[in-house]
């Protein structure tokens, strides 16, 4: 068995993993479950804030104790402490597309957050859109047409943008120029078979690898830059979400999960669907995370 629980919050749709190297600690979102979820590796404590609608990731700031979070209706400043605090900082849906919601994020070099956006109510809709948020707190839509937008993953050199569309089981390549903060010659870096479920989730290692969350197909791989399939491990799950290094070196391999689409006789067979798990000898070391801001 190449795979351990390491706790089950039993996430409706877990997501947005990530390490906090201030807070030693693993930090997730259950997105339709409306909750951030903390898991401090050490002492294995979860700690749990309900949020106002429903959230898509937390990526660090700066110079700063708190995080920028992914909403339904946007971005915002958030600090968790005994209670959660929140501040808008960009607000792209308001009432008129309060079907619209944000996905999923990564953070650049250059302090700058590229995040995804769907229509949470109808997936069909190619309405996505690729966002750039500057530091400066300007919103840009970099590209568009996606109907699940998901993973956005910087290559180790901050060379490489990949980009998922989930629901055409699509990873697409851009060049990144970090000095402008544009993106370029977009390209199909690679195209899912059927059995091999709809990309989600992704991360790059410290070798410049690419780490796979596989949505429907119960399991995580790893691809060399080039596309190459090097590693895939399977989980007693179907629905795995997003993948993150954390832990003393970043040389441990965390995986969200979802109950989210499984009828209820399929969750009888997977009484661990919405747990976060840990992947054993994969033999790889992560990164820490970019923060947003200058």
């Amino acid at each position: 068995m190449r795979w351990t629980v390491l706790v089950n919050p039993a996430c409706r749709l877990g997501e947005g993993i990530s390490w906090s190297h201030d807070r030693q600690a693993l930090i997730f979102v259950d997105i339709h479950g409306q909750r951030i979820l903390q898991y401090t590796l050490s002492s294995g404590q979860l700690q749990e804030w309900d949020t106002p609608q429903r959230i898509g990731w937390l990526i660090p700031r700066a110079h700063h104790s708190g995080f920028v979070a992914g909403f339904q209706q946007g971005f915002a400043l958030i600090d968790l402490t005994d209670t959660l605090s929140m501040t808008w900082l960009a607000r792209p849906f308001g009432e008129a597309q309060a079907f619209m919601r944000l996905n999923d994020a990564k953070a650049d070099a250059q302090g700058r957050i590229w995040a995804g956006c769907l229509n949470n109510e109808d997936e069909s809709q190619a309405i996505g859109r690729l966002y750039c948020l500057s530091t400066r707190g300007e919103l840009l839509t970099a590209d568009e047409g996606y109907c699940v937008p998901n993973g956005p993953a910087i290559s180790p050199d901050g060379a490489v943008l990949l980009h998922t569309d989930s629901a055409r089981r699509t990873i697409y390549a851009f060049d990144l120029d970090g000095a402008q903060g544009t993106l370029s010659n977009k390209r199909v870096w690679r195209v899912f078979a059927e059995d091999e479920g709809y990309p989600d989730g992704m991360n790059f290692d410290a070798d410049g690898h690419v780490w796979i969350a596989h949505w429907g197909a119960g399991c995580v791989s790893q691809f060399s830059m080039g596309g190459e399939l090097l590693q895939r491990f399977k989980l007693p799950v179907s629905n795995a979400t997003n993948v993150a290094f954390g832990g003393e070196g970043l040389c441990r391999l965390f995986v969200t999960t979802a109950r989210q689409g499984l009828p209820e006789t399929q969750l009888a067979l997977e009484p661990l669907a919405g747990a976060v798990f840990e992947l054993k000898g994969h033999g790889a070391r992560g990164l820490l995370p970019l923060a947003y801001g200058a």
